[in-house]
Parts: C-alpha cells; structure tokens; sequence
C-alpha cells in the first residue's frame, strides 16, 4: 500500500431522496474526498456504467453502492447485468439496501454482489456503516483501474 491514497468514483444508485441525503451527509459528514455520483433508477444506472446518453462523459466508477428497490430495473437486474458485461464484472458492488431477507442476501451473492450492507435507519450507524465501506474499498482493498 502507498501512503497516498487516490480518491475514487462512486455511484450510488437510489431512488429515495431520504437516503441520497443520507449516504450524502455521511460522505460529507467522513471529510471523504470521494466523488459520489446519483443515479435514480436501474436503467440510469445501467446508462451511467456504459457511458451511454445523457453520461457519455463521466469518469468510469470505481465502486457501486447499490440498492435493490428500484423503479424501471431493479436492483437485482443491475447486479446481474453487471456481472454479466465482460466491461463491468470487475466492478465492485456493494448491495446497500433496507431487506434483511435471507433470500435477498443468498440472491445478491448469488449474483456476485462484492458485499450485502442493511442500511441502518440511525443517523450515526449510517454514518459509521457507509465510513467502514469507505475504509474498506478505499485504504484497504486495491480496485481494478
């Protein structure tokens, strides 16, 4: 590992405006010098991912935190067709999503999903939830360029 570390392209991709501010707030909160990207629903996320209109230029994401819930493509839908595009397979994954359900988690990791994350619904555990993602994906793994 270098000392330095690089910031890296994040793309959340969630269609409640409650936990985009959130998951805002906690990046914020964290002083992480990350850039966050947004994405609504399942089909802009699948556009945003392959530079497709309207994202023709943005950065290639580093990471994608990943709701399951999503209006237009699911959650699941995305994780599949990611892990199915040789372009993006490498492309860590983290579900962040509100289901516990068992079968959500075994789908998710079925899929390929990188890690199952249950947001929690405190203020303070969200914000340590989505630092330790941080942590973990930033300092501590090395991510495909």
């Amino acid at each position: 590992m270098t000392d330095e570390v690089r910031p890296i392209e994040v793309l959340l991709v969630e269609d409640d405006p409650g936990d985009v501010l959130l998951t805002t707030e906690a990046f914020e909160h964290n002083k992480v010098k990350n850039t966050l990207h947004v994405v609504n629903d399942g089909e802009q996320a699948m556009a945003f991912l392959r530079r497709e209109a309207p994202y023709e230029d943005v950065p290639r994401p580093d990471l994608v935190l990943l709701d399951l819930n999503l209006p237009r493509k699911d959650g699941r839908e995305v994780l599949e067709e990611i892990k199915s595009d040789d372009g993006l397979r490498r492309l860590p994954v983290v579900v962040l999503t509100t289901s516990e359900a068992d079968e959500d988690i075994l789908r998710s990791y079925n899929l390929h999903a990188n890690a199952y994350v249950t947001k929690p619904v405190d203020f303070d555990q969200f914000i340590s939830v989505i630092q330790r993602i941080d942590d973990f994906f930033v300092t501590v793994v090395k991510l495909p360029r």
